[in-house]
């Protein structure tokens, strides 16, 4: 498998910005390969609905500047609604728990709260830290 192609899994399953010497790192590779690697990536991902973002020495996956418009009216139709009996239950835990992470949230209610936490995410009504403690974990907390 070329090493576009692991680059684009990487970030598909992060799912956030990642560094290039992380990519690097993670690809046992020279950083000076990984971006001939993005450079094709890009290529590949022309007139897709997906579009590889640069800023400064990190890249992610993220949806393609020509369907800004469309987004904006998904988001805003997700955002006109009321809050789920869910949301409001989440956005309580981490009221009084918070700062708090995913696993805990998880259990508290006895279900999985991805969705409901990027929903509240999206509405601005939480934010997401990074853990001091673990790397691959976030605490949530409300905004200001």
């Amino acid at each position: 498998m070329d090493l576009a192609t692991k680059i684009e899994a990487i970030l598909f399953w992060k799912g956030e910005p990642v560094s290039l010497k992380r990519l690097a790192f993670w690809l046992d590779v020279n950083e000076k390969e990984i971006t001939p690697a993005l450079d094709g990536l890009e290529k590949k991902l022309t007139d897709r609905g997906v579009a590889l973002l640069r800023k400064d020495d990190e890249v992610a996956l993220g949806t393609a500047p020509a369907l800004a418009e469309l987004m904006v009216t998904l988001t805003k139709e997700e955002l006109a609604g009321e809050l789920s009996k869910a949301s409001l239950e989440t956005l309580t835990i981490i009221l009084y728990r918070g700062p708090v992470d995913k696993q805990e949230i998880d259990y508290i209610r006895g279900v999985n709260s991805g969705y409901t936490l990027r929903s509240l995410l999206i509405r601005g009504l939480v934010e997401r830290l990074e853990s001091p403690t673990a790397r691959r974990t976030h605490l949530y907390k409300p905004t200001f």
